[in-house]
């Protein structure tokens, strides 16, 4: 399968093969396929991200027990994975610097 380039961003949850303005967070190669996996855990990471808005108006329901924090977290390791796994060489070194995927960072 052919690879194209997509440019990335994570925090508006944008994925295109045409950059412009500051969509170019993270460039990388990718397959149609690989594009489509990225973009469900994208879109996971906002659904989770809005469970979490509506738990947060929950006070009885305490941060460090909820599912939907968990799930966020989890995809955006799993996005930043696929991110370093496709991109070129300043992605790897931007991800590695961020230490997303190490133990290190929490």
């Amino acid at each position: 399968m052919e690879k194209k380039k997509y440019y990335i961003d994570i925090g508006s949850g944008e994925i295109s093969q045409i950059k412009y303005d500051n969509n170019d967070s993270f460039t990388i190669q990718a397959t149609t396929e690989e594009v489509s996996l990225l973009r469900a855990k994208m879109e996971n990471m906002h659904d989770a991200g809005v469970r979490s808005f509506f738990r947060a108006h929950v006070p009885i329901m305490p941060y460090h027990n909820d599912k939907s924090n968990d799930d966020y977290d989890s995809n955006l390791t799993e996005t930043y994975q696929m991110l370093y796994d496709l991109g070129d060489d300043e992605v790897k070194k931007h991800i590695d610097s961020i230490g997303i995927l190490t133990d290190d960072h929490m």
